[in-house]
């Protein structure tokens, strides 16, 4: 088991990414703080990393709310003692253009895709530290972070943010021997906020086939695990080959 004893926090795990990854860290050893703003999407995933033998508890928190995210490290810490790695997968999209968005609509965004994992990333950073033990961090971006799009303002300007503040956070925190990487998907399991996946629709990349949650999930067990040891401030791509790929061709 590559990751025994360890504990980790994943936000958004209630369904996709999330809930893979919760699942694939559970299987190599890790005990899993499953977050999830549904309570009874947590608990699900949490009952069954459980019934398959390992260790999960469900917490409900707004990863834009500042008190909330105190209070989980607290829980998560109260929970099981220590925090060894955070997954920053929490977030949600606009699908707007930037003469439709609201002002409101933009700030949730921004709040939750990127406020989310700044604030996380500071205070789980805060008790790694104080545990004075290595620490793995990844936050999940999106190639909608380094593309423009017709539909997705907000999105698209988090998703760029993630990307460099997961270089500014690997640099700041190396000294204290936390990792910090991100990984890059492109629509991968069912769109950002929804439940329902499409295994027939189109996607052009040099693949061949859309990506699921598990393509996602393997990717970031190599970056929490001893495996990555001198990979640090990276962003990952996990997206089929898109970005390989000249526009158009």
């Amino acid at each position: 088991m590559k990751l025994k004893g360890q504990v980790a926090i994943i936000t958004g795990a209630g369904r996709n990414i999330g809930e893979e990854t919760a699942k694939l860290l559970a299987a190599e050893g890790a005990k899993i703080a499953v977050v999830d703003m549904d309570p009874g999407r947590g608990e699900r995933v949490a009952a069954e990393i459980k019934k398959a033998g390992g260790d999960a508890k469900a917490f409900v928190a707004d990863v834009a709310s500042e008190s909330d995210i105190e209070r989980l490290v607290k829980d998560v810490v109260g929970q099981w003692g220590q925090i060894d790695i955070l997954i920053n997968n929490a977030a949600i999209s606009d699908n707007k253009h930037i003469l439709d968005i609201t002002k409101a609509e933009w700030d949730r965004v921004i709040a939750v895709t990127l406020t989310g994992p700044f604030l996380l990333g500071k205070y789980v950073a805060k008790q790694m530290v104080a545990q004075g033990s290595p620490g793995k961090i990844v936050n999940v971006g999106s190639t909608s972070g380094f593309y423009g799009r017709k539909r997705a303002v907000a999105y698209t300007a988090a998703k760029g943010g993630v990307a460099n503040l997961t270089r500014t956070m690997a640099v700041q925190l190396a000294p204290h021997n936390i990792r910090v990487n991100g990984v890059v998907p492109n629509k991968i399991g069912s769109p950002v906020g929804k439940d329902e996946f499409d295994p027939t629709r189109p996607v052009v990349n040099l693949r061949g086939r859309p990506g699921i949650p598990n393509d996602m999930a393997r990717a970031i067990l190599f970056l929490v695990s001893d495996d990555s040891d001198f990979v640090v401030g990276d962003m990952l791509f996990v997206d089929g080959g898109v970005t390989a790929m000249m526009p158009g061709d």
